[in-house]
This record gives C-alpha cells, structure tokens and sequence, in this order.
C-alpha cells in the first residue's frame, strides 16, 4: 500500500473512533466460489454463512453469492434463518444445521425455511406440522456418519424409513451428512464416513446425497454428491492442513495505534509484567484486543506487522489493546493514528490462529464489531 492509499485508509478507519480498518472483499469471495464451483462441476455449490458468514455479515454476503448464482444457503440456527430470510428472494432455500427447536415448526413454515432433520423426534414434530397445515414441507435429512456430534443415529433410520413411507407429507430435498476430518486427506475417517454414507443410501435410495463441505470437496469426487456446502474455504481460509491455500483472502484487518513510547532495560510490560524488556525498547500499543477477536493467547507469540516488517506482541493481550515491540522500525514511522496490519499480505488466518494455537475459523467468527468495515 502506497503512503497515499495508506493515509486515506487511516482518515476511514478513524473516522467515526473506530479501532480498526476491516476490509472484506467480495470479490474475492465470488472468486472463491468459482474456484469451488470448477472443483465439483457438475454438482452445484451452496454457501455456509452461519454465525454472520463467519463474522463478515451474512446479509452482505448471501446477497452477494445470491446475485452470483447461489441458490442454497446454510445457517446453524432458526434466528440466523429469520435474519437472512429477507434479504433473499424466495427461490433461496435456506436451510437450519441444527433443525428446529419445539415450537418454531409453524414460522419456519411460514417464513419458507428448511430444516434440516437430525433425529426421529425432529421428523415427528415437522411432519405434524405438515399435518397441521394440510401441505408438504420440504427438509434436508442428515444421518451421522461417524462424528456423533448431529444426525440421525443408526439405529433410528428404521424408523426414519417407515415414517416417511407411511407419511407423505415430507419433501426430502437430499441426504447429507458431515465429514469430520476433511481437513487432513489422510485421515481414515474420510474413507469410513464415506462408506457410511453410501451404505445409507442404499437404505434411502430414492433421495440424492450432499456430503462434502470445503476440506471435502478437495477429496475427489466421489465426496461431492449433487451439493456442496462450502464454508471457510469461501472466506479465503485454508480446506486443507498442510497444503498450499488454494483460495483467496478475502479479508485485511489494519489497526490503529493508540499510544508510542521508549521503555528501558527491565521495563515490566503489561498485566502482570509478564514481558520484561532486554534493552530500551520502543513500543507502540495498539487499539485492539481479546474483545475484538484477538486471543490473550497471543501474548508474547503473535506479531502484526508494517511495510513488510514483523512487529512481535510483547506482554499480555489485553481486553481493549496490544503492545507491540517497533524497535525494528525507524524512529517516528508510527505515530498515533497510524495502522498496522493484524491480517493481510504478511499475516494470513492460518498464521495468527497457528501463533494463537486455535484454528483459523474462531479467529474469523471472533473479529468484533468496533473496526470499520469496509466492503469492496
């Protein structure tokens, strides 16, 4: 970034007393999914953006794949599925992970919403509702494979199975289940679940399959079925462990700085004084914290970085701010108001969940609501 662009950046950013610059690109996001839809052609790619499109605001980026061609979209819970139901035309099918907890059959009847059926108990209570209102509702059908986390277990698909016979007042839309270790190709996992599944659709063979989620649509075909449900691939992060990324960033985060000083040898930094200085030491602290999604498990591990150079946090993360060591920097290049970069060209999701020892996910879904946003 040239120092012009930068210093239109910093006057957005501070503007209105943000704390931070959050660029979301979607562009990039649309990149994205073309990326995935090329990977499973024929199959047709939906979009996970449960939990606020992992925090980069799902009204914004559902409206965006919708106008890109998406027609499938997956939340986890009910009220995610209220929130984003008007900001979608009715041909979206927007589906609930979780399905439904008793009560809110009727208004996500009403409101056009599918529920996705993990148990005989689920199926019971959305089939009296089809009842109630004399007309067939659709649903998506999920059977766990082998995660035991959601999904009808095996010893209830019997029972699945003569319900819907017997009722025929359910639309199953597809099959689906979970993978739980599609991350890591070599897992055994994979290939277990797989088996599952298709042992379950010899048991349901009238309905077609949706398995693979972003880190399964990278083992082969034989994971896709006729949907996908990408996630954080969608969002830049990595499908894969231990493989090059082949998806985009599609956020930058940039942070302003509070407050710059030089501290002495054995200057004690932060709670606790935790962080002793070896030597004089310039510091800069930043206006940004565990609050916005920047874990205490930072301390003393992460970095951030300017112009390329990495800036170690020293001393513990705090609520609200972070101190960072600018020794390496020269004298007076950071000053109040100034920005570095926490995600970006030097520092990917993959990088600070590593230093945070977390996963790239909870660093996206964790980026709080005081930074600016800015949606290109």
């Amino acid at each position: 970034m040239d120092g012009a662009v930068r210093e239109n950046t910093q006057q957005k950013a501070i503007k209105g007393g943000a704390s931070g610059y959050l660029t979301i690109d979607l562009a990039a996001l649309v990149r994205n999914y073309d990326r995935l839809v090329s990977e499973i052609a024929p199959a047709r790619a939906a979009a996970v953006v449960k939990a606020d499109a992992y925090g980069l605001g799902a009204d914004r980026v559902a409206a965006r794949l919708y106008d890109h061609g998406c027609r499938h979209f997956f939340v986890a819970q009910f009220v995610e599925a209220r929130r984003l139901r008007p900001q979608l035309a009715r041909d979206a099918m927007i589906f609930v992970l979780n399905g439904l907890q008793p009560g809110n059959e009727l208004a996500c009847a009403d409101d056009g919403i599918v529920p996705v059926i993990n148990s005989l108990e689920q199926l019971r209570q959305w089939a009296g509702a089809a009842v109630n209102l004399n007309r067939r509702l659709p649903a998506a059908l999920q059977f766990d494979t082998g995660m035991s986390r959601l999904g009808v277990p095996p010893q209830e698909r019997p029972a699945i199975a003569s319900m819907l016979r017997t009722c025929g007042m359910i639309d199953i839309q597809f099959v689906m289940s979970h993978l739980a270790s599609a991350d890591d190709v070599l897992s055994e996992q994979n290939g277990n679940q797989l088996a599952e599944l298709r042992r379950i659709a010899t048991e349901f063979p009238e309905y077609e399959l949706c398995f693979a989620n972003s880190g399964g649509i990278f083992l082969g075909e034989a994971y896709h079925g006729v949907l996908v449900r990408p996630g954080i691939a969608l969002y830049g992060g990595a499908p894969t462990d231990g493989h090059p990324n082949p998806m985009e960033p599609v956020i930058k985060l940039d942070v302003a700085v509070v407050q710059t000083r030089e501290v002495p040898t054995g200057a004690r930094v932060g709670y606790g004084g935790s962080h002793v200085a070896a030597g004089p030491t310039r510091l800069a602290t930043i206006a940004a914290g565990y609050a916005d999604g920047l874990p205490r498990s930072l301390s003393d591990r992460g970095a951030v970085y300017c112009d390329g150079v990495r800036l170690p946090i020293v001393g513990r993360v705090s609520m609200d701010s972070i101190t960072i060591d600018i020794s390496a920097l020269p004298e007076g290049r950071l000053q109040l108001g100034s920005l570095v970069e926490v995600l970006g060209p030097n520092q990917t999701l993959e990088d600070i969940a590593r230093d945070a020892g977390t996963i790239s996910y909870e660093i996206l879904t964790g980026l709080g609501h005081r930074y600016e946003r800015q949606y290109r």
